[in-house]
């Protein structure tokens, strides 16, 4: 028997998967706050907000496949189109100009264009990491499930500074084609050390260019307008046993 192991927190996301998992034959439990249901199956799929998964998983012997802290600021600039570093919150704080700043892999603090690094909220250790990257403004950006190198499903998120469930998360045949050629290229470069199974945000730029947003773990990522059989398929590699 396989278990999908949700958060207790009820979202419009984890409800589509519950949904998807039970057509499955699947069983379906969660997680109350950090007390975690015993379990006799085969396999456990965990889809969880970033900050608690990983200490559900080690309760369970689990191992979750994350992306690598320092994967953006290493990509090519072919691919990202704009400077992008990987540093640390104390160093961020000694900026003095507009900076896009972000969390590696988690939502710590909250993403976007800081006016410098005094802005950013004291609460932050100094050598936590933080990626810096300067600021673009994007037309559209798209949500790619990834497995072995191939779009599983992908929906947009945003679009013209507004969420795209605003317009049904549409979009044309070119701009998915676009998404798609972008994201499995990167997901194919053996010179990147990509996991198996993750998620890629591409965007296209004001300028008309296509660069990659981001990349995070499939297991905490919103699925917006996605294929719920497809983001399972994608889960489905993202946990094992350690």
């Amino acid at each position: 028997m396989t278990t999908l192991l949700l958060s207790s927190r009820h979202s419009e996301d984890n409800q589509a998967l519950w949904r998807a998992a039970i057509q499955r034959d699947w069983s379906v439990e969660r997680v109350k706050g950090l007390r975690i249901p015993k379990f006799d199956d085969d396999q456990i799929i965990l889809y969880i907000e970033s900050l608690y998964a990983p200490s559900v998983a080690e309760s369970l012997n689990l191992r979750l496949i994350t992306v690598p802290e320092d994967w953006l600021a290493k990509l090519p600039q072919a691919y990202v189109q704009r400077s992008i570093e990987f540093s640390t919150v104390g160093a961020a704080r000694r900026l003095t100009e507009p900076m896009f700043i972000k969390p590696p892999n988690d939502k710590s603090f909250a993403a976007q264009v800081y006016s410098d690094g005094a802005s950013l909220p004291e609460f932050l250790e100094d050598d936590a990491p933080a990626i810096l990257s300067e600021p673009v403004k994007w037309d559209v950006e798209f949500r790619c499930f990834v497995m072995n190198g191939n779009v599983r499903t992908m929906s947009p998120y945003w679009r013209h500074e507004r969420p795209a469930s605003d317009d049904h998360y549409s979009a044309t045949d070119e701009e998915r084609a676009a998404a798609t050629r972008l994201a499995e290229t990167v997901a194919r470069d053996t010179s990147i050390d990509s996991p198996s199974a993750f998620v890629i945000d591409i965007g296209q730029l004001s300028d008309g260019n296509w660069a990659v947003v981001e990349a995070n773990a499939a297991w905490s990522s919103g699925i917006y307008g996605c294929d719920p059989n497809a983001v399972l398929d994608v889960l489905l590699h993202t946990t094992t046993r350690a």
